[in-house]
């Protein structure tokens, strides 16, 4: 088997989704000054970042769209690890909106479904805000009753950010209980079936959404 990591790398200032403060890394305790605790030659690096849950490649729980609902910390890892990944090829596509027709014949039961879109080739830089790819309330219920685990996308939201406050896709993903994975990359590396998912996130309480390490476990 081979891994392919498929979520960006977290560093200071970045912008995720814009008008989200940046995280802000800053060192604890710096290795010169750890030296006069340890004996010679050792010394240590504490740093402390400080950032919004939105920040990388992140997983949303329920709890981030509906108070009540599940937070990370009871997030079931079944729904996170080791899910089996189907990817649907929607890069270079018209349309933005991605529907129920553009999901048709796919097998989605018990399967993290990753909308591979393209648009994470517009990562860092001021193009991936603007008007991008996302899955349209009819997709999204579409794939609940196909019995989805979890819904991914290389997008800068999974919901159509520039149409106003309404969300249907997080709410009625969320609110079955299929946690989102947004802002993903590298999606052409992983085949359409076949490969497995982890994307675990730290288990924190009353706590919605946290970045991940995503990465697809391939056979060869």
């Amino acid at each position: 088997m081979s891994l392919v990591d498929i979520s960006h790398v977290i560093t200071a200032g970045m912008v995720t989704y814009p008008g989200l403060p940046g995280p802000e890394i800053t060192p604890h305790l710096t290795r010169a000054a750890s030296r006069g605790s340890y004996a010679p030659g050792v010394e240590f690096a504490i740093d402390r970042i400080s950032m919004v849950g939105n920040t990388g490649t992140y997983v949303d729980s329920p709890y981030h769209r509906y108070e009540g609902g599940v937070d990370l910390a009871d997030l079931a890892l079944e729904s996170v690890a080791d899910v089996p990944i189907v990817v649907v090829r929607l890069a270079d596509r018209a349309e933005r909106g991605i529907d129920a027709a553009d999901l048709d014949g796919i097998d989605a039961a018990g399967a993290a479904v990753l909308l591979h879109t393209g648009w994470d080739r517009h990562w860092g830089t001021p193009g991936y805000g603007d008007p991008a790819p996302y899955l349209t309330e009819s997709g999204a219920t579409w794939l609940v009753a196909a019995g989805v685990t979890l819904v991914g996308i290389d997008s800068v939201n999974i919901d159509d950010a520039h149409s106003g406050g309404e969300r249907p896709a997080h709410s009625i993903l969320l609110g079955a209980g299929v946690p989102v994975l947004e802002h993903l990359t590298g999606l052409a590396r992983v085949p359409d079936r076949g490969a497995r998912l982890h994307a675990v996130p730290a288990r924190v309480r009353e706590f919605g959404t946290f970045p991940v390490r995503a990465y697809a476990v391939v056979p060869h």
